[in-house]
């Protein structure tokens, strides 16, 4: 696999209303996301709830995509979980049906729970150890376990497959321009996340590109290829365009805003998030439908 930059974003994991799994639904976002041009998909992610589904549906899940994306854009599984047993397996499997890469977080069971350091890094290298795929590190605030840029440079110097880094903390683009300067002669892709809500200021700092929602990257990927181009005021203007969006998306929606937009576009049938996850308000949803039909996103005329 080439190295990968640009915008690679997480693909929602579509339900019945009676809270099944809709495969036909995941097929049909797989397909609506290739048409958004995106240059990568990842799936079973935070954003496709993984922390709601079972090892059976993350199987299925995981074949069903990798067949319907059938080489069209690389696939990049998520493995993440406190067990090393388990993320080790779990990679194994994910490699062997097809995976271009695999995401995982450090191992954490609770905002208390996780290990120190260096069981982190055996973590990271048990899973380096079992596959020749590269792995991207998620750094993020939801574990609660605070990645020093020390330790992601010793797993970017000391683990061949650690070549990929997404930052979506607080002062993200700080930390990527420090574990740019630390490392950066083993880093393949130095990326954002956080539905791009500091992505200029992280281009700025040097990420090749973004993980995103699916909700509309065929606009913010402008912004990313703009801006590696060296057209810095292309790139404003892509990001001040998709800026109020971007902001409500992350500030009040989160992952329920792309399958209320696909739904809405016919992508699929149903905006269904499983409990203890609730609906979207009404109000929060006329806005979102507002602001996406301004930027006259693709997904909401992609099935209709």
């Amino acid at each position: 696999m080439d190295v990968l930059s640009g915008i690679l974003p997480v693909a929602p994991t579509p339900f019945h209303e009676d809270g099944r799994v809709d495969e036909d639904g995941m097929r049909r976002v797989i397909d609506c996301m290739v048409d958004q041009g995106v240059d990568a998909i990842c799936i079973l992610a935070n954003y496709s709830e993984q922390f709601v589904l079972s090892d059976d549906e993350r199987a299925l899940l995981m074949r069903l995509s990798l067949e319907q994306a059938a080489g069209r854009v690389p696939i990049i599984v998520t493995i993440s979980h406190f067990s090393t047993a388990i993320v080790v397996r779990r990679a194994k499997d994910a490699e062997a049906m097809g995976a271009s890469m695999l995401m995982m977080m450090p191992p954490y069971h609770g905002a208390g729970l996780f290990p120190a350091p260096q069981g982190i890094f055996e973590h990271f290298k048990a899973v380096n150890d079992a596959v020749s795929i590269p792995i991207m590190v998620q750094d993020a605030p939801l574990s609660g376990v605070t990645l020093s840029v020390e330790l992601l440079a010793r797993l970017a110097r000391e683990l061949e497959n650690v070549s990929y880094f997404k930052i979506e903390c607080p002062f993200a683009a700080d930390k990527l321009a420090a574990l740019i300067e630390t490392a950066g002669d083993h880093i393949d892709g130095p990326f954002d996340g956080e539905e791009a809500v500091t992505l200029l200021a992280d281009l700025d700092a040097g990420a090749t590109g973004t993980m995103t929602s699916a909700m509309f990257p065929e606009k913010i990927k402008p912004i990313v290829t703009e801006h590696r181009a060296g057209n810095l005021d292309a790139a404003l203007g892509h990001w001040q365009k998709c800026l109020p969006l971007i902001n409500h998306e992350n500030r009040q929606c989160g992952l329920r805003a792309a399958k209320v937009v696909f739904k809405e576009g016919g992508v699929i049938g149903s905006d269904y998030v499983r409990h203890p996850l609730k609906p979207m308000s009404e109000r929060t949803r006329i806005r979102l439908l507002q602001l996406a039909r301004e930027l006259d996103v693709m997904a909401l005329g992609w099935g209709k």
